[in-house]
């Protein structure tokens, strides 16, 4: 089975992945509509991914 982590939409208050862990697949509700911010390699050092703000969140 798959397991995803997931954030909560508040950040800094949420209890979400780090505080439970990965979630399996069959226990997710719901599905993203669009990436808010993304950076390269997870380090906002190593720059933005202005190309990918605000696009659809879909499977490739």
């Amino acid at each position: 089975m798959d397991y995803y982590w997931m954030m909560g939409d508040n950040r800094h208050n949420s209890e979400d992945s780090r505080v439970w862990g990965f979630v399996p697949e069959d226990h997710v509700v719901g599905k993203p509509l669009f990436i808010w911010f993304s950076t390269r390699f997870g380090d906002i050092k190593n720059g933005i991914r202005w190309n990918r703000l605000f696009t659809g969140a879909k499977k490739p």
